[in-house]
């Protein structure tokens, strides 16, 4: 089996997760997450849509880990990400987590906004 070590360009992948966690760029955050161009951002969590409004036009896809499961988006997160014209891709955070990681060691233009599991 060849392997082939996983280059990031000089993005910052999610690197682990735990209780109320994530660790970035060798960082540990503690609390929601966003990850995209240039690194970590200012995110609040689903309170702060304009956080993830300020990702338009800069990413191709945008991820929302809701937490341990998947979770409904609040209306007013959803609608306003909705009218940039980007698209959400909701699903649990381990997996949107991984999913990031996986298209960014692609090149691609990605974010990724990250509840904690276990809740913040």
């Amino acid at each position: 089996m060849r392997i082939n070590e996983v280059e990031f360009r000089g993005e910052m992948p999610v690197e682990g997760y735990g209780p109320g966690f994530w660790r970035v760029g060798g960082e540990v955050i503690h609390g929601p997450v966003l990850i995209g161009p240039g690194g970590l951002h200012d995110w609040a969590g689903l309170e702060d849509a304009a956080a993830l409004v300020e990702m338009a036009g800069r990413v191709d896809v945008l991820f929302l880990g809701m937490g341990g499961e998947i979770a409904p988006v609040p209306r007013a997160l959803r609608e306003a990400v909705e009218l940039t014209g980007q698209g959400l891709d909701v699903m649990a955070s381990p997996t949107a987590a991984r999913s990031y990681n996986v298209l960014l060691s692609e090149g691609r233009r990605v974010a990724a906004a990250l509840i904690p599991v276990g809740g913040v």
